[in-house]
C-alpha cells in the first residue's frame, strides 16, 4: 500500500467524518464504508481497554457509560507515539481536569494522576534498596550535607483532596465508602519490591521528598518543608524514608 495510502487510512480512521480513502477497496463494494466502519470501531474500542487498565478507579467513580464517552474523546485526539502501549495515556489527567462534563467530579483529575502514578511505578527500572541502617552513626554535619539517589519506581502525587482515601475504598472495599472531601492528601507511590506501595506522607514530607527528588542536600530540603510546613518532623520523614523502602543509595560531599 503506498506511503499515501496508508496516511489517508490512518487520518480517516480517526476522523469518523471522512470519506473512505480513496484507493482503499473491499469485496463489498458497492457499500465500503461498512466495512471501514469496522476498523474505527476496533482503534477505538482497543485504546479506550487500554485506558480502562490504566485507570480502574476513574472508571469505577464515574460508570462504564461516562467513562467509555470521557474516553473516546480522549483516544480519537491523543493517538499513541508509540506501539508499546505501556506509555499511553500519561496525558490523560490533565484531559479530564480540563473535560467540562467531569466537572462535578473537581477530585477525578487526582486520582488519575494517582493511578497513572501507580501505573509508572509499576513498569519502572528495578533497583536495589539501601540498607535499612545507612544513617547509623551519621553526624548530624553529615547527615545535613548528604542527597539522596531514589528508586526509579518513586511518584510524588500531591492533591486537595483525599486522592488515597478515594483510591484505597475503591480498589479495596467490596462496597465503597463515603469519604469527606475537604481534606487533601499526598501520596508517596514506590515499587521497592515486587508490588506497587502507595503511602499517605505526613505534613510537609511532599516539599521535603520533592526537593531531594530534584537533588537538594538533607539541610535544604529541610529548610524548604520547615518553610512550607513549620509541623514538619524530620526524625520521622527520616523513618517514613527507609520504611518505604525507597532509597537506592547516598551521595556524601
Amino acid at each position: 500500500m503506498p506511503a499515501h495510502t496508508q496516511q489517508g487510512f490512518a487520518a480517516a480512521v480517526i476522523d469518523r467524518n471522512a470519506p473512505v480513502p480513496v484507493g482503499v477497496r473491499s469485496w463489498n463494494a458497492d457499500r465500503p464504508q461498512w466495512r471501514f466502519a469496522v476498523h474505527r470501531n476496533n482503534v477505538a474500542s482497543a485504546l479506550i481497554a487500554a485506558m480502562a487498565v490504566r485507570y480502574p478507579v476513574v472508571r469505577r467513580l464515574v460508570g462504564e457509560e461516562f467513562f467509555r464517552a470521557m474516553t473516546r474523546d480522549y483516544v480519537l485526539n491523543h493517538l499513541p507515539r508509540s506501539p508499546v502501549l505501556i506509555h499511553y495515556g500519561a496525558d490523560y489527567p490533565d484531559f479530564i481536569a480540563s473535560f467540562p462534563p467531569a466537572a462535578s467530579l473537581p477530585y477525578l483529575g487526582d486520582v488519575a494522576r494517582l493511578e497513572s502514578a501507580h501505573w509508572e511505578s509499576y513498569h519502572a527500572k528495578d533497583g536495589v534498596v539501601a540498607n535499612a541502617n545507612c544513617f547509623v552513626g551519621m553526624t548530624a554535619d553529615r547527615l545535613a550535607a548528604i542527597r539522596i539517589d531514589f528508586m526509579p519506581s518513586v511518584r510524588i502525587v500531591a492533591s486537595p483532596y483525599p486522592i488515597v482515601s478515594i483510591w484505597e475504598t475503591n480498589i479495596q472495599d467490596k462496597e465503597v465508602r463515603a469519604l469527606e472531601l475537604n481534606g487533601g492528601e499526598d501520596a508517596l507511590v514506590s515499587r521497592p519490591h515486587l508490588d506497587v506501595e502507595i503511602r499517605r506522607l505526613p505534613a510537609g514530607a511532599m516539599t521535603f521528598f520533592r526537593n531531594l527528588m530534584a537533588g537538594s542536600t538533607m539541610a535544604e530540603a529541610t529548610s524548604a518543608a520547615v518553610e512550607f510546613e513549620p509541623r514538619f518532623d524530620l526524625a520521622l520523614n527520616l523513618k517514613g524514608l527507609i520504611e518505604a523502602g525507597v532509597i537506592a543509595g547516598l551521595r556524601l560531599p
